[in-house]
């Protein structure tokens, strides 16, 4: 069974099975709005989500960049235009070929000042190189920063592939004696990259 064909299925049993059903909720309230999107979303990704925030010039090049912030990277990964990479994640035939990657690098279509997430389109065959990788680059427009994520629901757009995420920050817990260890599920430290 394809999967669309399993996701069909799953809904219309759940929908075969509803016993009550309720109005949706008023979403006509009054939406967070900040002064400027753009110092919110790097006040927000530098404190609550942990990340690091690279505001670049017309004359910054992005591989120095990149370079300069992972100075010890041995294995860079990226299928993004102009980024020079060690790894197409195109041209792997397994997720686990990916595995060993320092960096990888990413763009993003839209971010949201409200969490400081980044929405992230699968564009790469191999999608697990936004989350095995021990560091994360994501390149976004400061012209694609809007408010909150009412705003960025309606701005995004589902890739061919069907999937995305929104992505802000290092991965991290404190499920274990309250201590807080980054890098737990995913990669260990986020740089974002403001063109």
């Amino acid at each position: 069974m394809n999967s669309q064909k399993t996701k069909d299925f799953i809904l219309s049993n759940l929908r075969r099975n509803v016993r009550e059903t309720y109005d949706k909720p008023d979403l006509s309230f009054a939406k967070l709005e900040y002064p400027d999107p753009v110092a919110a979303f790097i006040q927000t990704a530098t404190t609550a989500a942990g990340a690091h925030v690279v505001e670049m010039n017309e004359s910054d090049d992005i591989n120095d960049l990149i370079r300069n912030a992972y100075p010890h990277a041995k294995t860079i990964a990226s299928n993004v235009p102009g980024i020079k990479a060690d790894i197409n994640p195109d041209d792997v035939d397994r997720p686990q070929d990916l595995d060993g990657t320092d960096v990888s690098v990413v763009e993003g279509t839209v971010g949201c000042a409200e969490n400081a997430c980044i929405w992230v389109p699968q564009t790469m065959k191999q999608r697990a190189v936004c989350f095995i990788c021990e560091y994360l680059v994501i390149i976004v427009d400061r012209k694609n920063i809007v408010n909150n994520m009412h705003e960025a629901y309606s701005r995004i757009e589902m890739p061919e592939k069907g999937f995305g995420a929104f992505i802000s920050g290092p991965s991290k817990t404190a499920d274990i004696e309250q201590a807080l260890v980054y890098g737990a599920q995913s990669f260990c430290g986020v740089t974002i990259i403001l063109r």
